[in-house]
């Protein structure tokens, strides 16, 4: 289909995610059932506390060697976590300086993956809720080294407000092409961000689109705009990311919803029904009608 790939800076990347969070032990088995539905590009981070990389590694092995897909043709996001989102698993030396951590993670991450490049590398997550602190900057500095190094391809940040973007824009050497965030329909859909992203280059994520909006799947006016297309819900609401110009993540464990996921580049969704999509929540079900 035409609309399921973008470029960016020269990189081929899908405009749906296969995500691994959470996975533990099915993880080799899930991204392999996965990559089989037609996915073409998985995120995992180096975070053992909510994920399994090393399993991630395994999985897109097997795939290559079993000439299931290409390299070519797979794009692999990764991440760094800063100590306080991991475990006591951790992919570096705590002790040392935090752009070495950096360069111990990708390293691990590379290893993890099988590969000898990352396509997409995010730092997941600012050392605190607002601002950015020198921790933030001296991991953004190695990772710009890891990109102009020829270790990552493009570079990108999860878990980010406006006011973090706009000054990590301001004096990045190397810019951000990717924001990954959260994405609640109550916050009209990340819309800050979403727009600051739109107007300044990067490209957005959203995870969590169907568990952090489950009150806006059971709607009936969604039932009824699903039921108009032939679709599922889920169908419509991961039509409307694409719409809107976000690259969703969906991280089933289901083969057929795996292949439900990817149908979404068949059909489309008219301006006026994108329109009440991102207003779901600010009207009730009674009040509520199909344009």
């Amino acid at each position: 289909m035409p609309d399921n790939f973008l470029t960016i800076d020269g990189v081929r990347v899908p405009r749906f995610l296969y995500g691994t969070a959470w996975k533990e032990d099915a993880t080799r088995a899930l991204v392999e059932m996965a990559l089989d539905a037609g996915f073409r590009g998985i995120d995992t981070a180096n975070q053992r506390r909510h994920y399994h990389e090393a399993a991630v590694g395994e999985a897109v092995k097997a795939a290559l060697n079993a000439n299931r897909i290409a390299r070519d043709d797979l794009f692999l996001q990764t991440k760094f976590t800063f100590r306080r989102g991991q475990d006591d698993r951790l992919p570096y030396d705590p002790r040392a300086p935090i752009a070495v951590q950096v360069e111990q993670s990708c390293a691990s991450s590379l290893q993890h993956l099988g590969v000898k490049v990352i396509d997409s590398y995010l730092l997941h997550g600012p050392n605190q809720g607002t601002g950015l602190t020198d921790a933030d900057w001296e991991a953004w500095r190695a990772m710009e080294s890891l990109h102009e190094q020829g270790s990552v391809r493009l570079l990108g940040v999860s878990n980010f407000a406006v006011d973090q973007l706009d000054a990590l824009l301001q004096n990045a050497r190397v810019r951000p092409r990717f924001v990954q965030n959260r994405c609640y329909a109550s916050q009209g859909w990340d819309r800050h961000v979403r727009h600051f992203a739109a107007q300044n280059g990067l490209t957005y994520q959203g995870f969590s689109l169907l568990t952090a909006n489950r009150q806006v799947s059971g709607l009936p006016a969604l039932a009824k705009i699903a039921a108009r297309h032939g679709k599922t819900v889920n169908q419509v609401l991961f039509r409307f990311a694409l719409e809107i110009g976000m690259i969703p993540l969906t991280g089933t464990s289901n083969r057929a919803h795996m292949r439900e996921d990817l149908a979404v580049f068949d059909f489309r969704l008219d301006p006026s029904v994108i329109q009440t999509i991102e207003s779901l929540l600010s009207q009730s079900d009674e009040r509520f009608s199909l344009p």
